[in-house]
């Protein structure tokens, strides 16, 4: 008689194999990004498999042809959404730092991770508009300024700031290490770290 054993280490992740989605949300130039990559070095330094999905590089090879709209907003998060689930559900810590504008669209992906039981944590970068516009990193809140765009985020277009996100970061307050620092905190307390 032949008995069946499972090994449990090959069922069980460890801590820094286990997934999570981090979706990092603010105005543009509130320093998600800058802010992502800087927690992506520092959980790759302690054995964690890391991406970061960024929003321009998203717009141009997942959501080419999307507009801004609102309903074009939606379906880029949808679909950023759905690429961060995926890796999150395969053991990745999928660091998101995308502007997401609407509450609808951020709940509906925190309703995803949810029904698939894959851990999600929403992150408020809550930098004023006024400190986002002097950094200015890509220039839209100049070109906006100068009538060349509009519906900027936060300034002719709406920004649904979140309610009650897992942290709020005010980045303008901080360095970007002490706001990579308060995420790390934030992921090990809750056993992701």
């Amino acid at each position: 008689m032949t008995t069946d054993v499972t090994d449990t280490t090959e069922n069980q992740m460890s801590v820094t194999g286990q997934g999570a989605t981090v979706w990092l949300t603010g105005l543009p130039s509130a320093g998600k990004t800058t802010i992502a990559y800087a927690l992506a070095e520092r959980l790759r330094a302690e054995g964690h498999r890391v991406e970061v999905l960024d929003g321009d590089e998203i717009r141009e090879f997942l959501s080419a042809g999307l507009g801004f709209t609102r309903e074009d907003r939606h379906t880029n998060v949808q679909r950023i959404g759905f690429v961060a689930e995926l890796l999150a559900s395969n053991g990745v810590k999928a660091l998101v730092p995308v502007i997401a504008p609407y509450a609808d669209s951020r709940e509906a992906v925190r309703e995803r991770h949810a029904a698939a039981g894959t851990g999600y944590l929403e992150v408020h970068v809550a930098t004023p508009v006024e400190v986002c516009s002097e950094r200015d990193v890509k220039g839209l809140y100049a070109k906006q300024a100068a009538g060349q765009i509009s519906g900027l985020t936060g300034v002719d277009d709406p920004y649904e700031a979140p309610q009650s996100p897992d942290l709020r970061i005010e980045s303008h307050t901080q360095t970007v290490q002490e706001s990579a620092a308060s995420l790390f905190a934030l992921l090990a307390e809750k056993g992701l770290a």
